[in-house]
């Protein structure tokens, strides 16, 4: 058996079974679930969802994500692989995001104590090797890569806003992440069994958070994907070489934003109308772009719809940008900066129009 037939095998099969992995193991949790991961009724921030429902959904995430790592050597040879530092960095910084958010389920974590676990999780991706390196000074690196992190945990958090939201868009930047690993020929490489592993749970889970969803990924959930995405965004997007094997520092960082503008956009509007009102960032409400959108007068069936079509779009440029711009210049910033700022206007201006 040729190699290329071997991993296509081994890929195909791993996926296909975490998701049938994941679907029972949220199934038996819906089953089973009563007060265990659901949320409080009488928790001082506003929700969307006026229904109580189990908030569960994370831990298949991150059960699938070691059943992926333990995996690997069952189709391949390891050569240490397990071992890396960098690896187990991603590892214990993803399991104390998984314990944050199972804490922050049950007994609703101070906002204090949050962040400084976040920070913990990127001090541990740093010391272990995982940061972004686009300055020349380190300390300015380490700055920014907690900057990502922190950042990130929270923007996936409050994009768990609406069914099935977050969902979409953590799919979609596996996906992107997987192409780029495509797209370097690195067939064998072991992040490609755990993105499966991940994507594949959040598929898995999909079935039970699409609109009318039976049940929440909760903080559980959040915390551990933006950890996880957060970790692969470093590897992969802003640290990566293009296909040309060039590293343009401008060019990452258009790959970058076009994968994770979803998480961008939603947190930066919250953040500026919130202020703009006087009002603490932090504290939820009804005030998202997903939220804006339903009070124009879609459903929430089609907000994710059209979430995933953005979603496939900037994943289209990312292509484009990774596959065939070798020679990148000031026109392709300024034609990708276009694109960008009118996502931004788009997800942006409706909020605007729809204070509530």
């Amino acid at each position: 058996m040729n190699d290329s037939l071997y991993l296509i095998l081994v890929y195909g099969a791993f996926f296909i079974g975490t998701v049938i992995l994941s679907f029972l193991i949220n199934g038996l949790f819906l089953k089973f679930a009563s007060n265990l991961g659901t949320r409080n009724q009488d928790e001082n921030f506003i929700r969307w969802s006026p229904q109580v429902k189990p908030s569960l959904g994370g831990i298949s995430f991150f059960l699938i994500f070691l059943l992926s790592i333990a995996s690997y050597p069952i189709f391949f040879e390891q050569h240490q692989v397990l071992f890396d530092k960098r690896l187990l960095g991603i590892l214990a910084a993803g399991t104390l995001a998984f314990l944050l958010g199972l804490s922050d389920d049950a007994y609703n974590t101070k906002p204090i104590l949050k962040l400084i676990v976040q920070i913990f999780c990127g001090l541990i991706l740093i010391f272990t090797g995982t940061f972004i390196s686009i300055f020349s000074d380190t300390i300015a690196n380490y700055a920014f890569t907690l900057f990502w992190v922190v950042g990130l945990m929270n923007s996936i958090n409050m994009l768990d806003n609406m069914d099935a939201i977050s969902t979409v868009v953590s799919i979609s930047t596996i996906m992107s992440a997987l192409l780029i690993l495509y797209l370097n020929s690195d067939g064998r490489n072991i992040y490609i069994i755990i993105l499966i592993g991940v994507m594949a749970a959040l598929i898995g889970f999909l079935y039970f958070n699409w609109h009318p969803s039976k049940m929440f990924m909760g903080d559980t959930g959040s915390q551990f994907l933006g950890l996880f995405l957060a970790a692969i965004g470093i590897i992969y997007f802003w640290n990566t070489r293009d296909v040309h094997g060039k590293l343009v520092q401008s060019k990452q960082f258009f790959v970058t934003i076009l994968t994770f503008a979803i998480p961008i956009i939603d947190t930066a509007t919250v953040v500026i109308n919130r202020l703009m009102k006087g009002k603490s960032p932090f504290v939820g409400g009804k005030d998202h772009t997903t939220h804006s959108f339903y009070f124009m007068g879609l459903t929430e069936k089609r907000i994710a719809l059209l979430y995933a079509s953005i979603c496939v779009i900037s994943m289209f440029f990312n292509f484009l940008i990774i596959k065939y711009i070798d020679n990148w210049n000031w026109l392709h910033i300024i034609l990708f900066s276009i694109y960008f700022l009118t996502l931004f206007w788009f997800l942006y201006a409706p909020s605007r129009k729809n204070e509530h």
